[in-house]
């Protein structure tokens, strides 16, 4: 059995019961390297097999899994945040698929939870905003067309941009194309819930700026929206005034 766990954000007492019940009892570990904090292998067996899988491909990956899970071992894939936002799980569930080995994704905390909390920070505020947008900026590995930058900021979301620390220029450029003011809020996040964490609070057009000056070019969120700064709506779920199924309005 193959578990593909997610390692939370970074802190290792922010992976789940369950991912770290696995990983303790895991014959075998094949861990994002580049990514996932060293720290929680300090779970696993002494007896464990541990493989930084951030030298391999896939084939290579594949190389240690199938194997070992075909021997009846427990096999974990631990990936960083949660295994179905960037994770490349999908190639090799299929491949797992097609030799007839069984498999499970247990979730984990995403980055882009963390950083909101390292900013003390909601996305979906009332009267404000009512949608994230999670994605990436077009750098070496593209995106759909009808995915750029510009055309999701058209929507004026919340929105946490993945994997472009190194584009930021383009990133506020197209920002701003799709309708971003370039005095709009911004927040760059690195290493959220790691020791290291840093926080820089910015705009849609000082990202690059603030960046260079933070020294940050790498393993950092790129948050923009009016949710950093704006007032608000209070919530109606809340309101005394406002009836629901558990409570009746005051009157």
């Amino acid at each position: 059995m193959v578990y593909f766990v997610g390692a939370g954000p970074g802190a290792p007492d922010l992976i789940t019961v369950r991912g770290k019940d696995l990983i303790e009892r895991a014959d075998v570990i094949v861990y994002a390297g580049s990514l996932v904090n060293p720290a929680l292998l300090e779970y696993a067996n002494p007896k464990c097999s541990v493989h930084n899988s951030a030298n391999m491909t896939l084939e290579q990956v594949m190389g240690v899994m199938l194997p070992a899970a075909q021997e009846r071992k427990l096999v974990v894939r631990m990936h960083t945040g949660d295994p179905s936002l960037y994770g490349a799980i999908r190639e090799q569930l299929d491949l797992l698929d097609e030799a007839g080995v069984p498999w499970e994704v247990v979730p984990g905390v995403s980055s882009f939870g963390a950083a909101a909390a390292a900013l003390g920070a909601e996305y979906t505020l009332p009267g404000v905003s009512q949608s994230l947008i999670i994605t990436r900026a077009e750098g070496r590995t593209p995106v759909p067309e009808r995915e750029e930058i510009a055309k999701l900021a058209s929507h004026g979301a919340s929105m946490a941009v993945f994997l472009s620390a190194g584009l930021l220029d383009k990133l506020a450029e197209r920002l701003i194309a799709g309708g971003y003011a370039p005095e709009s809020p911004a927040a760059i996040v690195y290493k959220a819930s790691w020791p290291d964490q840093r926080v820089v609070r910015t705009t849609v057009a000082e990202l690059e700026k603030a960046a260079g000056e933070a020294g940050i070019t790498k393993t950092a969120l790129i948050l923009v929206g009016r949710f950093l700064d704006s007032p608000y709506d209070r919530s109606l779920l809340y309101d005394a005034a406002f009836s629901h199924e558990y409570r009746k309005a005051e009157r």
